[in-house]
């Protein structure tokens, strides 16, 4: 039987991440293009789900004695996973509208942007 202070702090896990994973959805669907679309789902739904995870693995280790292994992979490939993909749409967001490079800020540095720089010889 699982102590009272283990079921808050399992509801407090899923309550934060639901707000984060509402934050997250309000955001792809109120931002204005792809770019800033691209934030809300990457970053606030990746913790949002992350900490419902959490509060999976913290259930089933209080009421089965034993750490949860399956919770914890797959919250490690959704950190892993969640980024690279994101980078991906970006990246190539950035070379399908080639008008993109003159609405970004100019890079501190010698180089410029990654993405439409020369081979180096």
């Amino acid at each position: 039987m699982m102590s009272q202070i283990m079921e808050i702090v399992i509801a407090v896990h899923i309550v934060i991440g639901s707000a984060f994973v509402l934050v997250g959805s309000y955001g792809l669907i109120r931002l204005p293009d792809l770019m800033s679309r691209l934030h809300g789902p990457s970053k606030a739904t990746t913790l949002g789900v992350g900490g419902c995870l959490i509060a999976s693995v913290l259930y089933f280790t209080a009421s089965e004695g034993r750490l949860s292994i399956q919770e914890v992979l797959i919250t490690c490939f959704l950190f892993l996973t969640a980024p690279v993909t994101a980078h991906f749409i970006a990246k190539a967001y950035l070379h399908t509208h080639k008008d993109c490079p003159k609405a970004l800020p100019l890079p501190k540095g010698e180089h410029n942007w990654s993405t439409f720089d020369k081979k180096p010889s």
